[in-house]
């Protein structure tokens, strides 16, 4: 079980939730939440172990597409109530008030 969530776990929680159905890979979570990416792996590494969030790897061919593969992630329907309940139970983050976490500019 989870302590406490920080802002960027906050964050995190909180793009995943806005589109739950949707996969999201690294880096557009990174762009929506605005946390770089150092920061968000480790996150969603957590969140896997919590069994909060599922992932996989794109299957294709990284010298067909000329890029990468991308993990896709998602919240699990535990994921998903866990994330509603908590960040409802969430004290304001000062500085944040009637901002959207989900902004990139929340943080600015």
């Amino acid at each position: 079980m989870v302590a406490r969530l920080t802002i960027p776990t906050r964050l995190v929680l909180s793009v995943l939730l806005a589109e739950p159905e949707t996969e999201l890979y690294g880096l557009e979570v990174a762009e929506r939440s605005g946390l770089p990416t150092g920061t968000l792996h480790p996150i969603l590494a957590r969140l896997e172990g919590l069994g909060w969030a599922t992932s996989r790897w794109e299957e294709v061919d990284a010298a067909v597409v000329g890029r990468p593969r991308r993990r896709y992630y998602r919240l699990t329907a535990t994921g998903r109530r866990e994330a509603q309940r908590r960040l409802s139970d969430a004290r304001p983050v000062p500085g944040l008030r009637g901002a959207s976490l989900t902004t990139r500019t929340a943080l600015s």
